[in-house]
């Protein structure tokens, strides 16, 4: 398996405070478009299994010749100037991953200059408010760019992404920024009648997957344009730069004359390749014990989605759509996650009460998939989607029950809590506590080619 590296994502994401629900309130209309469209991007950091986020801002304080960082332990954001003061946020800062980035930095010159105002700016504020709220938790490296040259960006995007490898952890990088402010008459910079040229050679790149070419942009262009995200992207592509573009644009829109981008830069590292190695581990450990009655061993070189302990389930089903078996764990109850599906595998071919053991001629009829549970929260009945969240149920027994999300047939999350409890053996009317739950569900492609 090869070497992958630790920067699992890269996105594009827009900061208008009007956007958040507090501050826009029926003006959220307007942005529906990428408001929706950061649900897809925290739902491709999530599938990425990013641990810590870095963010970079336009709006963080301005150095001349010196990149900025917000300080920890802890930052926080509130919108109290956008007149909602209720909508609040606490991240932890991973101090870790941002002595690494100074430290990267310095090698080549760079300076970081540490912000004690742990108060952050719009321009972070808005883009992690959204990863929040649609259920990404970790902790965040903040940072504001500079008065720096394009190459410098580059390079400053570079010193991040060795940071990243050193760590070992996986990391997404959010770069926050909107595109022309000046692409109507009331636009907030005024309007120039080609300023919806740099938007669209920004969307173009992303578009054909050549993000790189966004740093060779005309420079009278994105000046005309009034533009504040450019320096964002360029550190972005800076960290990026040797990686494969999986590039895909999520949202394009311009209500207000300003332009609102939401786009994945590169995919989670692998990730393709990662569907094929947890569904292939599952398929082999099957086959393997039901053939010679071994339980197989994780390979030595695993992705970092494999060596980390989960929980997970896995099911079989065979060419037709049939389920064959589903078994699964709550909890990890291994030392990665690799044993656990190796493990969870061998339990849904043998071990489901639903039906009989799996055997040798039924190998080549069937499919795999695996999904990984991503940590619970606790729940009320109004909280649940049985499309995106899986249910977990317990009575004052201790039994518990479960169902993973995106069922066919289940609609309801009455309907889902009352199968979950009914799996647990957990009666009508009793009284239970419920946890959701999101799930990384990883699928064989398509049926594997039965050899002669």
């Amino acid at each position: 398996m090869a070497n992958r590296s630790s920067l699992v994502f890269s996105g594009i994401a827009p900061h208008p405070p009007i956007m958040v629900p507090e501050v826009g309130k029926d003006a959220i209309a307007d942005v529906r478009s990428s408001i929706d469209a950061m649900r897809e991007f925290t739902n491709r950091l999530l599938d990425a299994n990013a641990e810590s986020i870095i963010l970079i801002s336009p709006h963080a304080p301005l150095e001349l010749d010196s990149f900025v960082a917000y300080d920890g332990p802890q930052v926080y954001g509130d919108f109290a100037n956008f007149r909602a003061p209720q909508a609040q946020l606490s991240v932890a800062v991973d101090e870790d991953l941002l002595n690494l980035i100074t430290k990267h930095a310095a090698s080549q010159n760079y300076g970081i200059v540490r912000l004690s105002d742990c108060k952050l700016d719009h321009g972070t504020a808005v883009p992690l408010y959204f990863l929040l709220q649609n259920g990404w938790h970790g902790k965040v490296v903040a940072l504001g760019y500079s008065f720096l040259s394009t190459q410098d960006h580059l390079r400053f995007g570079d010193c991040i992404r060795r940071a990243i490898d050193e760590l070992d952890r996986s990391v997404a990088f959010v770069a926050s920024g909107d595109l022309s402010h000046r692409l109507k008459p009331d636009a907030p910079a005024g309007y120039n009648s080609g300023a919806h040229l740099f938007d669209e050679q920004v969307v173009e790149a992303l578009h054909v997957n050549d993000p790189q070419s966004i740093a060779a942009m005309d420079q009278g262009l994105r000046r005309l344009a009034g533009e504040c995200g450019y320096r964002s992207i360029l550190v972005a592509l800076g960290a990026t730069h040797e990686m494969a573009p999986q590039c895909e644009v999520f949202s394009y829109e311009a209500p207000f004359g300003v332009g609102y981008l939401v786009a994945q830069i590169t995919g989670p590292s692998g990730f393709v390749e990662a569907a094929e190695d947890l569904a292939s581990l599952a398929r082999k450990a099957v086959e393997t014990f039901t053939r010679e009655n071994v339980q197989i061993k994780p390979e030595a070189d695993l992705s970092l989605l494999l060596r980390a302990p989960s929980p997970c389930f896995v099911s079989l089903k065979t060419l037709d759509g049939e389920l064959r078996g589903c078994i699964g764990t709550i909890e990890a109850t291994k030392r990665s996650l690799a044993e656990e599906i190796i493990a969870n595998a061998i339990s849904a071919a043998t071990r489901d009460p639903r039906f009989p053991e799996v055997t040798q001629d039924e190998l080549t009829n069937l499919r795999y998939s695996v999904d990984v549970l991503l940590p619970s929260e606790p729940a009320e009945m109004a909280d649940l989607d049985p499309r995106v969240f899986g249910v977990i149920v317990e009575d004052d027994e201790g039994r518990r029950g479960l169902l993973l999300p995106d069922i066919q047939g289940v609609d309801d999350p009455r309907q889902q809590v009352e199968i979950a409890s009914r799996k647990a053996g957990i009666r009508p009317g009793e009284a239970i506590q419920l946890w959701r739950f999101r799930v990384k569900r990883f699928r064989e492609a398509d049926p594997p080619i039965p050899s002669d």
